[in-house]
């Protein structure tokens, strides 16, 4: 018993130790409880939030991508370029991968079955999509394509929602249970802690600052950040279990606020890009929400309304921004579909409404203004057509299948003499023709076998004209023209007139106008068939003929009496001739004659003699007596050719040598002409290709001044040293470059050598340049002596230009303009060759010359013509009186000087002086007739 009693009874020591045994075993039961309930704890929230929340975030992801394949989709789809198809195809198949890899994941990590269950919903509603985008049709769909397409689109973002907010659920009720047990362990664990700190505070303390505070302290932040406040802070903590908690709430906190962010960007975006969208729109754009106010409103619909500038501003109330429209129903908002609106501006719009899925509505207005200009302008047109047809110039009818009229116009019953009101739509084609033929349009024809000849036709479906000769002699063209479906239309004109007309056209065309004599063409094949005859023994003559001094006429009179000249010459022509002969004009004063039915070819001269001396009798031509001349050239087939070309180039061959033998005269070919021709055109060919620095010279022959016997100045002559032929003579080559026209530029050249070879001479000495009438009326004349004083430093005083009369004879006032400009360089203007032409006393009233020169023709006969000394003496004092210079060309005896001067010349000019010289023989040449005058030299000619 004793033995018992000291085992039970405990010391102090061990009591105490017992205590602490029980306060250490109390409290490592309570620590350990609270370190279980913090780990389950722990547990929960990283299970609640590393899979509920992972869960919420692929099914986002898997939404997003969902968001991308329809993005692309309608960026590309309207217009799908076949170049990117493929591209558009490889992005589309990325992006269904990613979704399908996100929304495995997000049912992976789901809470409940009802998560795993909407997550294969979005899957099959996600195919069910893409199996209505496969209804492509060359990259487009169709509206139904679309409508179907929006239609799967919008039950793909349905079952989205439905699975975020399954998972969100979810995890809302796993939070709801962590948070329970969290709150049970919390009270146990107070309960423990309140009798661990009745055994032991110290110990119970330790273990609350140690454990509960971090607990307590993260389930706070889990709250705040459960209930969106993404800013929470996360208290440190170290590397356990809680450690690795609050790490993990940090990085669910990062994570959900950057996935919020990334959506709210992407709404952003999206909207931004749909409001770019509607302002860039051609079309005003008001977008109202279910509450009346304005979403969007674009810039467009403020130009076509400029009294809703300001009230279209995102969240103003629609029924304000309508309040001050111009009345359009539509921006009321009525509920009319669709309506026109005629703008006070004078714009047409069309107003469309249509409401949104979210209860609000859209107005569309749209300018239609182009549209109505072109209904306006299209029945303006069918206007114009009404009128056109009923006043065209020809008649029109119009013709169904079955033969029936449709269409006549007032025209038709016009021209067929048929009452109107007769002739109206629905009347059978045989009741037409009927009506044509009591209108007696037909006389003599049967309507029976008209009309079956006219069906013949009609069903051959043919396009043709038809001519018809109606009774009063009228002709008709018809024109017909099938149309599609088996009917017909026909056009009716009159070309009475235009038959008229043709023949008369013909006529012209074969004839000349004024004449009325046949014409080139007609010479031609007259020539051609006279030509074929020569086989069988007929002979004929061809002849042109020239009017000497035509030109004359015209320049002098006036064309209307060169008109009337050549009318009287071609009746005097056609009398001369016989009805088997051909008279034609070829142009101008030019005419031909083809003799047929030659016995001899003298009867071609009895003709030609004939022709001469007939055109040669005077004209009366308004009120006036007119005497010309005709040269005549002939050639007789076949002994002077065979054929047309060769005919009459020979019969020009001879005209051109009547010409040269003094005109008014006739000359049969001689095959000597054809080789002159041929050495003209060598000549011709040879000047072309002469160098004007080596072939080309001047020569320069004096002029002395009788006042004081001294060398007043030179004439400049052109000379051609042909390299084979040598000197050539100027009366060979000048005519020639005047034809051809080679004179200008050769002209102008003679110009400037002259002033550049006489600026070296002395300052009295004078150069005179003949300028040829081809020169003259070159338009670069002025120009050509301008430039040839300036480059030269030639005073202009010491230039004189020598024209013949006949440059007065062209253009009078052109001319005189010319020698104005000429004079007022400075220039001296001289006459040459006077008293040769036909209106020297008029050449002198018209132009002030500075000099005449007196043809040498006169100066030669002074000692056989007594005439001729008068002619002198009266061209002398003319230009005395007229304070102009004379000068006497040609003299080459002291008795010709002696006489000129007695006449009362200035200057004279001839062999008793000088022949031309090159320039380097001036100098000598003016100190030697210097120091030695004309009177006192025996008479030589100076080489």
């Amino acid at each position: 018993m004793r033995r018992r009693a000291s085992a039970v009874r405990l010391t102090v020591r061990g009591k105490i130790l017992l205590a602490f045994l029980a306060m250490g075993a109390i409290t490592g039961c309570l620590g350990g409880y609270a370190v279980s309930s913090v780990a389950l704890s722990g547990n929960l929230v990283v299970e609640t939030f590393d899979r509920a929340l992972m869960s919420i975030g692929y099914a986002r992801a898997a939404s997003a991508d969902f968001a991308a394949m329809e993005a692309s989709l309608a960026r590309y789809g309207s217009a799908i370029d076949p170049a990117r198809k493929g591209e558009l195809q490889r992005k589309l198949d990325d992006l269904a991968q990613s979704l399908q890899e996100d929304l495995a994941i997000a049912a992976e990590r789901s809470l409940s079955q009802h998560a795993v269950q909407a997550a294969q919903d979005v899957e099959q509603a996600v195919k069910a999509w893409q199996l209505a985008r496969t209804h492509l049709r060359g990259g487009l769909l169709d509206e139904g394509g679309w409508q179907e397409l929006d239609r799967n689109a919008a039950a793909v973002n349905e079952q989205f929602e439905l699975l975020i907010n399954t998972t969100a659920g979810d995890a809302f009720k796993h939070r709801q249970r962590a948070l329970a047990t969290i709150g049970e362990n919390a009270r146990l664990s107070v309960a423990f802690t309140v009798a661990a700190l009745l055994l032991g505070a110290p110990v119970a303390l330790l273990l609350a600052r140690r454990i509960m505070g971090p607990v307590a302290a993260a389930s706070a932040a889990a709250d705040r950040i459960a209930g969106g406040q993404l800013d929470t802070v996360i208290p440190a903590a170290g590397a356990d279990e809680l450690g690795a908690l609050l790490a993990a709430m940090a990085l669910m906190r990062d994570n959900i606020r950057a996935m919020m962010e990334g959506e709210v960007a992407q709404r952003r975006s999206a909207q931004m890009r749909l409001v770019d969208a509607i302002e860039g729109s051609r079309e005003g754009v008001i977008v109202v929400d279910r509450s009346g106010r304005i979403a969007i409103a674009n810039t467009q619909m403020s130009k076509f309304f400029p009294d809703l500038a300001g009230l279209t501003a995102p969240g103003s109330a629609f029924s304000a921004a309508a309040a001050v429209s111009v009345g359009p129903e539509g921006l009321r908002a009525t509920g009319a579909v669709e309506e026109e609106l005629h703008l006070p501006a004078g714009q047409w719009l069309r107003v469309s409404r249509s409401d949104t899925r979210e209860g609000g509505f859209v107005l569309i207005c749209s300018d239609i203004t182009a549209v109505k200009e072109h209904q306006a302008k299209l029945e303006q047109t069918n206007l114009c057509f009404d009128a056109d047809l009923n006043n065209m110039s020809q008649g029109l009818c119009l013709f169904d299948g079955s033969n029936r009229l449709r269409v006549a116009n007032a025209r038709f019953c016009q021209i067929y003499n048929l009452p109107p009101g007769q002739v109206r739509p629905g009347l059978p084609f045989r009741d037409l023709l009927q009506l044509s033929f009591a209108a007696g349009n037909h006389a003599g024809k049967s309507l029976d076998e008209f009309y079956a000849a006219r069906l013949e036709f009609i069903a051959r479906g043919e396009a043709a004209t038809l001519f018809q000769e109606l009774a009063d002699g009228r002709v008709i063209a018809i024109s017909h023209e099938p149309m599609d479906g088996g009917g017909w239309v026909v056009t009716y004109e009159d070309i009475t007139q235009r038959r008229h007309a043709e023949a008369q056209i013909n006529f012209m065309a074969r004839h000349d106008a004024l004449t009325r004599l046949p014409n080139r063409v007609v010479f031609r094949e007259r020539l051609e068939q006279a030509v074929a005859q020569l086989g069988r023994g007929v002979n004929f003559a061809a002849l042109c003929l020239d009017l000497d001094h035509f030109k004359t006429v015209n320049d002098t009179m006036g064309h209307p009496a060169g008109d009337a000249l050549l009318r009287a010459v071609a009746d005097r022509l056609s009398a001369c001739v016989r009805e088997t002969d051909t008279v034609a004009r070829l142009g101008g004063g030019e005419f031909a004659i083809l003799q047929v039915g030659l016995d001899r070819p003298e009867e071609a001269g009895e003709l030609a003699r004939r022709i001469v001396d007939v055109l040669a009798a005077p004209y009366g031509i308004d009120g006036q007596q007119v005497a010309i001349g005709a040269s005549v050239g002939i050639a007789v087939a076949p002994g002077d050719a065979t054929g047309c070309d060769a005919l009459l180039r020979n019969a020009d061959l001879a005209l051109y040598r009547a010409k040269l033998e003094g005109r008014g005269t006739y000359c049969f070919f001689e095959p000597e002409m054809d080789r002159e021709r041929q050495a003209r055109q060598a000549v011709e060919f040879d000047l072309r290709n002469a160098s004007f620095d080596g072939e080309l010279v001047l020569f320069y022959q004096p002029l002395v001044n009788l006042a004081d016997d001294s060398i007043c100045g030179v004439e400049a002559l052109l000379r051609w040293i042909h390299p084979t032929r040598g000197m050539i003579s100027p009366a060979e080559f000048i005519p020639v470059a005047e034809e051809t026209g080679l004179i200008v530029g050769i002209g102008e050249w003679v110009i400037q050598r002259a002033c550049t070879e006489a600026v070296q001479w002395p300052d009295r000495i004078k150069v005179a340049v003949n300028v040829s009438p081809c020169q003259f009326k070159s338009p670069r004349l002025v120009q050509v002596v301008t430039d040839a004083l300036a480059r030269s430093g030639l005073p202009a005083r010491r230039l004189e230009l020598e024209i013949t009369e006949s440059v007065l004879m062209r253009d009078n006032d052109e001319t005189l303009a010319t020698l104005h400009r000429l004079r007022g360089l400075g220039v001296r203007i001289s006459m040459d060759d006077f008293g040769t032409g036909f209106s020297s006393l008029s050449s002198l009233h018209s132009f002030p010359f500075d000099k005449i020169k007196i043809d040498q023709s006169f100066v030669r006969d002074l000692a056989t013509k007594t005439d001729s000394g008068a002619i002198v003496r009266a061209i002398a004092g003319l230009g005395s009186s007229l304070g102009m210079r004379t000068t006497a060309e040609g003299v080459e005896t002291k008795a010709q000087l002696a006489r000129v001067r007695a006449e009362g010349c200035t200057e004279v000019q001839g062999y008793l002086f000088s022949r031309p010289v090159p320039a380097r023989s001036i100098p000598g040449l003016i100190e030697q007739l210097t120091a030695t005058p004309a009177l006192q030299r025996p008479m030589s000619l100076p080489a």
